[in-house]
């Protein structure tokens, strides 16, 4: 049952990998949490009955649909505090061989699927005086990936959207973040190949790959208040390891120093 006390948050791309573990990591922290989802209707069910949950089925290419999606979460809630704009695709295709029509289907579920749900969701937050809007991009829209150039261009428009609407916004008191991850082990990621995937986990500080897991404490993180964030911050310091005799560099509290050791990594110095 929706509670009256507590904050609501629509996470778009619910049904599946990063954007599930968003919903259970929500709902478990008390939040009422709705979700959208576009083809995944039994894996949308199955959570929903399992988290409690509100499933909306939405296309990110309709506007009408992702505009009754947030008539339908206000509807059942009252309110949508925060949202998680997670929804996405991606394709490998090499750079000559991206048709017109792979382009605009990319940055149309990528990029426009952010703008509309942003879209809205920012009056209500307006009239409000306040809000939280976390947008997921990728390291790819940072660096770049090898024969995903549509991706990682929608990815990097994610992030220069969220930075110009970080300062629009601002004043009004929504404040707007950006999560880019690394390779997570999701479906999205399985048509690489075990031996790829083996490798890109070989090429970070912690030697495996990030899992939805992690990106939902990210991204909770970032809607929670802002004081929260400063006292994660200053309770950190610098860590000094070496892994397989290379020396890495963590900002880390001392519950993620213990975590690392006991993943047989050698600690140095702080």
């Amino acid at each position: 049952m929706p509670s009256d006390m507590a904050q609501t948050v629509l996470i778009t791309g619910g049904s599946r990998g990063i954007g599930a573990a968003c919903v259970r990591t929500f709902a478990e922290n008390g939040w009422n949490t709705a979700f959208t989802y576009s083809k995944s209707r039994e894996a949308a069910d199955r959570l929903a009955g399992e988290t409690g949950a509100l499933a909306l089925r939405a296309d990110q290419q309709d506007t009408a649909a992702v505009e009754l999606a947030v008539a339908e979460g206000k509807a059942r809630f009252g309110t949508i505090d925060a949202v998680v704009c997670n929804a996405g695709i991606a394709e490998q295709k090499l750079f000559q061989n991206i048709t017109d029509a792979d382009w605009m289907r990319m940055l149309d579920v990528n990029l426009m699927g952010t703008v509309r749900t942003i879209r809205a969701v920012l009056p209500e937050m307006l009239h409000n005086h306040k809000g939280s809007i976390v947008t997921v991009s990728s390291m790819w829209g940072e660096c770049g990936a090898s024969c995903e150039s549509h991706y990682s261009a929608s990815k990097a428009a994610i992030i220069g959207l969220s930075k110009s609407l970080a300062q629009e916004l601002g004043p009004s008191n929504i404040r707007v973040n950006c999560i880019a991850p690394g390779v997570i082990d999701t479906d999205m990621v399985q048509v690489l190949g075990p031996e790829v995937l083996h490798d890109l986990a070989e090429q970070t500080p912690l030697g495996r790959l990030g899992t939805p897991q992690d990106i939902a404490n990210a991204v909770q993180l970032r809607q929670s208040a802002v004081s929260h964030q400063l006292r994660v911050l200053k309770d950190c310091k610098l860590v000094r390891f070496r892994r397989q005799g290379k020396t890495v560099y963590y900002a880390l509290d001392d519950d993620h120093v213990r975590s690392i050791l006991s993943m047989g990594m050698d600690h140095i110095e702080e």
